[in-house]
């Protein structure tokens, strides 16, 4: 089954320094571009960390120092990855939880004023854990009935994922072929930030998720403590996290002004 698209949506995958959103890297980046029309658009990217790759991690995706040594950064890739997805929504496999959260770091760390306020995800992975249960290369015998050569390519990956949503379309009559409700489908909780150190609360509030103010509404932490703000912003927690916070504070400031 072939997407129902009103506006482009990038499926992309990323290879990293690591696992920590807030400190690691891209050391490469795939994205596939499918068009409302159908026509596709793909480009990969092996970029230049600026520090060494883990033995650990070379392990998994095979990428050395060596590899990208002479390759570009991702601050000078960064306008033309931006400019490939800034009007699409995004999908990918585990997509939420770590690949658009890191891009977003490295978008904001670029200088590109980069959110989601605009477009939707789609985690493919999520799909087939709630439907199957199983790891990207089953999932991809299991709906498309080959074998993933290439695993941990950010390409092959890339385009495994992409192949793998058509075929759970066509699997599961129940999901609906719109990316606005396979991104509901696909959102496991209801976070204002990628990270989910802020979340919306039943009555649609943020509330921030952690620490001492856990379950606190944000707006009434910031009026009673203003120093709280000021400590989020100085720790070492995601930009996309200070964003989220400094538009919440301004948006204060605004209604009271008003």
């Amino acid at each position: 089954m072939e997407l129902k698209l009103n506006r482009p949506i990038c499926f992309f995958d990323l290879e990293t320094t690591g696992t920590d959103i807030c400190k690691d890297r891209i050391v490469e980046i795939s994205i596939l571009k499918v068009y409302p029309n159908g026509n596709k658009e793909s480009r990969t990217w092996l970029v230049n960390p600026e520090r060494p790759i883990p033995v650990q991690t070379i392990a998994f995706h095979g990428i050395t120092d060596d590899k990208v040594a002479n390759e570009p950064t991702f601050k000078q890739l960064s306008h033309q990855i931006y400019s490939l997805i800034k009007d699409s929504d995004l999908a990918g496999y585990n997509s939420d939880r770590f690949d658009i959260p890191l891009l977003a770091e490295e978008l904001l760390r670029a200088g590109l004023d980069f959110d989601m306020k605009n477009r939707v995800s789609v985690d493919v992975q999520t799909i087939f854990h709630k439907k199957e249960e199983r790891t990207l290369s089953a999932a991809y015998k299991f709906y498309c009935g080959q074998i993933l050569e290439n695993a941990h390519s950010a390409e092959a990956d890339t385009n495994a994922t992409y192949e793998i949503l058509k075929s759970q379309l066509d699997r599961y009559e129940d999901l609906d072929n719109d990316m606005k409700s396979l991104s509901e489908f696909t959102t496991r909780k209801k976070a204002v930030d990628f990270a989910g150190f802020i979340a919306l609360d039943e009555n649609g509030e943020e509330i921030f998720t952690f620490g001492k103010h856990k379950n606190a509404k944000v707006n009434k932490v910031l009026e009673q403590e203003p120093g709280y703000y000021g400590w989020i912003q100085n720790a070492d927690f995601p930009l996309y996290t200070k964003k989220v916070l400094t538009a919440i504070k301004l948006r204060k400031l605004n209604n009271k002004l008003a």
